[in-house]
Formats: structure tokens, sequence, C-alpha cells
């Protein structure tokens, strides 16, 4: 005969990286409970339990916590694109800024780190200009939570409003072809929506950007983008970010750039530097970034198509001996091999963007195992409404090589 799963009462004491509230249950185990917000006092009903922790779902809210908000979506909860509406924003940045301190002190193993600088959004909703949808059987929308059906939506409240509105013309008049969709704005407010896949979009050939690029603006600087190459997806924080990884950079004579994309931080440091080497693995990025850097007239930019680790392991690094290495991998981060084949390169300082802390701290633990030391990090809030963030690591080299 089947038991009915423990039922606890318990407070909300913090959010957790991959969105859920922290609380205790009676026996001191830790409990994750999604959709929960910081002081909380919940009934709680147990649908996992392990030897150190457990995970629930809420019955009832017994007592909201002060920073329990209500949620400004409909489908919240179900579509699976945001965890964090139900909190008020300066308990989001509060709890950001906790990810990143725990993640230097468990994951990278710092006893010490610097004081974490910190950039809020400067508005909690409609700031991203870039989406994926899914198109399916005649509806637009994103994935439901925990699941790959569609989320049914004409709107959301995170979209640019041009965006939204174009979200809103899409759901309106579905395509026939289904599959995912990108929206994207440029700096010009000119709104993209184009298939992402390739016999759908029909790319050109050519090493420059197609037609339906979008342009984005930051930094003083201006890069063509094509569907499906990434880009930043907060709009308002483009020069912030941009402005931060420069200035973390700083001059020299030479940068290597590691996932340099189509381009968004490269002519920046065309700027900064004698000689940029841009490492990029994406054809259809690296032919974006070819194309920026020709129409900037950077002579000084040599793009290498490679990807990132086999490049690493090659020893190219040692060999181009270069004064500053800028690098903003994927969420995987770069991994033990390629972090270790990065930190025996000459270069005297490294900046390091990421979107995962965890992978982000994971490579800073190879990296500071050597010869260097962490002399700055940086969080940028870039996705609101949910447990992500971004962070910047400024290391410096311990010792003259």
């Amino acid at each position: 005969m089947r038991t009915a799963p423990p039922v606890l009462e318990l407070s909300i004491d913090a959010l957790a990286a991959g969105g859920d509230g922290v609380g205790r249950g009676p026996d001191g185990r830790v409990v994750f409970v999604p959709f929960a917000a910081p002081g909380d006092r919940l009934r709680v009903r147990v649908i996992e339990e392990r030897a150190r922790f457990a995970r629930g779902e809420i019955e009832a809210v017994l007592e909201p916590g002060a920073d329990r908000v209500t949620p400004a979506c409909a489908v919240f909860g179900r579509c699976g694109g945001c965890a964090w509406q139900h909190v008020a924003y300066a308990a989001q940045v509060d709890a950001k800024r906790a990810i990143l301190g725990d993640a230097l002190a468990r994951i990278a193993r710092l006893g010490a780190a610097p004081a974490i600088e910190f950039t809020a959004s400067p508005t909690a909703y409609g700031y991203r200009g870039r989406a994926r949808v899914l198109v399916s059987r005649g509806q637009v929308g994103f994935r439901q939570r925990r699941a790959h059906a569609v989320c049914a939506v004409t709107s959301c409240p995170l979209l640019l409003p041009a965006l939204d509105r174009a979200l809103g013309a899409l759901a309106a008049a579905p395509p026939a072809h289904d599959g995912e969709w990108e929206l994207a704005a440029g700096s010009d407010g000119r709104v993209r929506v184009a298939p992402l896949d390739a016999a759908a979009r029909r790319r050109p050939a050519a090493r420059e950007a197609g037609p339906d690029a979008i342009e984005l603006e930051a930094a003083g600087e201006r890069i063509r983008v094509s569907p499906g190459v990434f880009a930043q997806a907060h709009a308002l924080l483009l020069d912030t970010l941009a402005a931060a990884l420069l200035e973390a950079a700083g001059t020299g004579d030479t940068v290597l750039e590691l996932h340099a994309g189509a381009g968004f931080f490269t002519l920046g440091l065309a700027r900064r530097f004698a000689h940029v080497v841009a490492i990029e693995s994406d054809p259809d990025a690296i032919r974006d970034l070819a194309g920026n850097v020709a129409a900037a007239g950077l002579r000084q930019v040599r793009v290498v198509e490679a990807r990132v680790e086999a490049w690493l392991a090659g020893g190219e690094a040692d060999r181009l001996g270069a004064d500053v290495v800028v690098l903003d991998p994927p969420r995987g981060g770069i991994g033990a091999l390629a972090a270790a084949a990065l930190a025996r390169s000459p270069a005297r300082r490294l900046a390091y963007l990421s979107c995962d802390p965890a992978t982000w701290a994971r490579d800073l633990a190879v990296l500071l195992s050597h010869d260097w030391r962490l002399a700055r990090v940086h969080g940028f809030d870039l996705f609101p409404q949910t447990p992500h963030v971004e962070a910047l690591a400024v290391l410096e080299r311990t010792v003259s090589t």
C-alpha cells in the first residue's frame, strides 16, 4: 500500500541558483520549492526525498513573504521562460549577487573573493531584444515548464514593445512552417522575424551578413548579426556590458578573443590593441564577424575559424603570446583541459564573461590553481524574472612569465 507524500510547513530563507526557494524541514534537511519567495511560510508536499535534501511543491501559502509580488504574466508557472515573476525585483538582484558569491566559494573554492560589483537591469520587464519561439500546428509560444509542448502566447512582458508586437502578429497569423523562430530587434528599432532551420533561411554563401541581418550598436561600434547567430538578449544593457568588458581588457599589443561571435566585443578591442586574434567556430558567426571587421576597416584583426578547445589544445595560445585574453563561451564554459591550457599561456590578464555561474566558477578553479589571482568580479542582471545572471571575472598573473 502506497503512503501519501509527507506534507511539511516551512519558511523560505533564500533563492537557489536553479530558481527554487530554499527552506529547511523539521529534520534539518534542505527543501527546494519552486515558485517560493524569500520569507514565505508555506505548506509543502514533498515529491522527492534524498539523504541530504528534498524537493517539494507548494500546497498553500500560509503567510506570504514581504518579497512576494503578483506575476505580470497570465501564463507564469506554465511557461518555461520565467521562474521569478512572483519575487520583487530588488530581492532577485540580492539573490543573484548571493548566487555568484556561493559559486566562487563552493565551486571555485575561494576562501576570500573580491567584493562583487553588480549592475541591475534598468527595468524589470520590457528589456529583451531577442527571443526564440516555437511554431507548432498553428500555435506560437514558448516551451511549457518541464515539457516540450508549446505554451501558446500572444504577448510576453519581458520583450521590448516592438518585439512584443511582432510576437502578437506572429501568433495572429502563424506561419505554415513549424519549428523554431527568432524574434530580434536591432538598435535602430527594426524587428526581424526569421525561421532558424538552415533550409528555411537559405543563407548566402558569401562571407558577409545577409539582407535579414539586424544591426546592434554598443560602445560606439556597430555590428550586423544574422538569424541564429548569438547576440546578447538584454537590449538596454548592451552599452554597459561592452564598456565593462573593454575596461577589463585594458590596452596592449595583442589580445586573444575566444568565442568572438559576430564581433560584439571584437571591434572595441581593435581600438585598444595593436593586434586582435578572434577565434570562433560557428560558420555563420564567422561570416558576420569577418564582414563586421571589414566594414569597420580594421586591418589589425585576424579571424580564425576553429573550435576553441582544439585551438588551445594545439598550443596556439602559447605561440601567439597575447598580453590579454578575453572569452565569452557558451553556457557550458570551456572545461578543465582548455582552462588548463589557457592558464599556461603567457597572458598577463584574462577577462572571462559567462552566463552560467557554475561552469564559470568551475573553470576559474582551474585557472586559479595556476599563477593567477581573481582581481575583480562584476555581475550583470541580463535576465530579470529568471535565476540566470551574467558574470565577469578579471584575473591577473601573480608571477611574471
